[in-house]
């Protein structure tokens, strides 16, 4: 190929780069120099049900936008388009729609891409003033898309009737709407996706989205903080953090769900913390550990460690309403598909709280006792100080030089859960409710020496899979 040839395939391929992508800010969003990193993450993803949890000014909006865009014109490079879509951008009230959402969608549109503007008040010549009700988009595939706009004050039943391709919400609306809107989605395999300053509290999508209570699999979501955006001074970033207290640095700042004292763990970050399961070395299995109830749930993780001291959480039984042989045999069970080692009596080992020891109404036996006759020796010498056991989870979680020493599977979901729902409470106390993981894992991580100790020489080939598996983490 001549160098002639060359350049006018290179022409080419640059107008119809334009073509697609002709709008300036669109070609900016994810191919200039600085590129936020969450914002790709959440348009990587393809759960059904995807949610930006962010602080004001950390680009979150910027994602609801371009996403929706990328839809209507069929130019999405992470999710296939098929031909002609139609979806509703849905703000809290038509002031917000046309001071945020509206005017970010009219940002990244190119003029000759819109077919059409329909408005409900205003004028169409000078759009971005009025409120608009539907723009309608060409497409690259010769069709026409809709992009509709609705607000949150309009009430339920004008949310009724319409099969669309996807919902975007800007800020969180009421739980009522967001069915009706995912109901709207279901005949076309749709998509949801919210972006939101957590300003509300505790509210229904901190129960349905941020924890998944109900651990509905198409439910994600990623947090953004001020740091996370490359756009923002570093100073203007100094200068807003000062001027905030720390209850509004959670929420504004983090993109954290307010309500109590705060969380206790602050510093976990499930996109950080939280990994794909991999085939852990059977020389890094180190211990379990066993929270006991019967009518509460009983817990049970198993941990371990690499040559570094890097902790990882890599399987859970979690079960309430349930006696000690039923558990057993599911920690039985687990171990065996792990191939997890036993004592040199052919028992497996664990700890456990030291509540364990004592008789119950129910049984003239400890749970020790019974754990044991079940071939469980349980460890009861635990150091159960709260203050001392919460700080040394947090030095894990992240240090003072920001080092992460914890990860946890993604299968262990109540785990991860309780870390995201354990609040401070009067006094400075956490809230005694839904921590039974919480309590072994403290159990376990206070059962570490302060500083790690490597006790194996490393071998070349264990070097090697240490690297291999730290390069497949950073992938995750």
């Amino acid at each position: 190929m001549t160098q002639n040839e060359i350049k006018s395939r290179l022409n080419k391929i640059q107008k119809e780069v334009y073509r697609r992508f002709g709008n300036k800010n669109l070609l900016k969003y994810n191919t200039g120099e600085k590129i936020h990193k969450k914002q790709l993450l959440f348009h990587k993803d393809n759960h059904k049900n995807r949610w930006v949890f962010g602080g004001n000014r950390s680009g979150k909006t910027e994602c609801g936008a371009v996403e929706a865009i990328w839809i209507a014109r069929g130019i999405h490079p992470y999710r296939k388009i098929t031909g002609d879509t139609e979806g509703w951008v849905v703000s809290l009230s038509t002031q917000v729609q046309r001071d945020v959402a509206q005017k970010k969608i009219l940002h990244y549109l190119n003029k000759d891409w819109i077919e059409d503007i329909i408005m409900s008040t205003g004028k169409k010549t000078a759009c971005e003033y009025g409120v608009i009700d539907t723009i309608i988009i060409r497409n690259v595939f010769g069709g026409l898309s809709k992009i509709g706009f609705k607000s949150c004050d309009q009430g339920r039943e004008k949310f009724q009737g319409t099969s669309l391709d996807y919902v975007w919400f800007d800020e969180e609306p009421p739980f009522d709407i967001y069915m009706e809107c995912k109901m709207r989605v279901v005949d076309k395999c749709g998509i949801l996706f919210g972006t939101m300053t957590p300003l509300k509290g505790l509210t229904w999508v901190y129960e349905h989205i941020y924890l998944n209570n109900f651990n509905d699999p198409d439910v994600w979501y990623v947090q953004m903080e001020w740091e996370d955006n490359p756009f923002l001074d570093k100073r203007e970033i100094e200068s807003l953090t000062k001027a905030m207290s720390k209850e509004e640095l959670e929420t504004r700042r983090f993109g954290n769900f307010g309500g109590f004292g705060g969380r206790v763990y602050g510093e976990f970050d499930e996109s950080v913390h939280v990994i794909d399961p991999f085939d852990v070395p059977i020389s890094w299995y180190d211990n379990i550990s066993i929270d006991p109830g019967l009518n509460n749930p009983l817990s049970c993780h198993w941990y371990a460690v690499d040559f570094d001291g890097n902790v990882y959480v890599i399987a859970e039984h979690f079960e309430a309403e349930k006696d000690i042989v039923y558990h057993a045999n599911k920690i039985k069970d687990v171990c065996k598909k792990l191939n997890w080692p036993t004592s040199y009596s052919g028992k497996i080992e664990a700890l456990i709280d030291s509540a364990a020891n004592q008789k119950t109404l129910a049984s003239i036996k400890s749970v020790t006792e019974l754990f044991y006759e079940q071939d469980i020796l349980v460890n009861t010498n635990v150091n159960k100080d709260l203050f001392s056991g919460i700080n040394k989870v947090k030095q894990y979680l992240k240090s003072a030089d920001g080092k992460i020493r914890l990860y946890i599977f993604r299968t262990c979901t109540n785990l991860i859960r309780e870390l995201k729902s354990y609040y401070w409470g009067n006094n400075d106390v956490p809230i005694k409710s839904d921590d039974h993981a919480l309590d072994e894992l403290r159990y376990y991580i206070m059962s570490k020496p302060d500083t790690p100790q490597i006790t194996i020489k490393k071998t070349d080939i264990q070097k090697d899979k240490e690297r291999l598996l730290r390069r497949l983490r950073r992938r995750c």
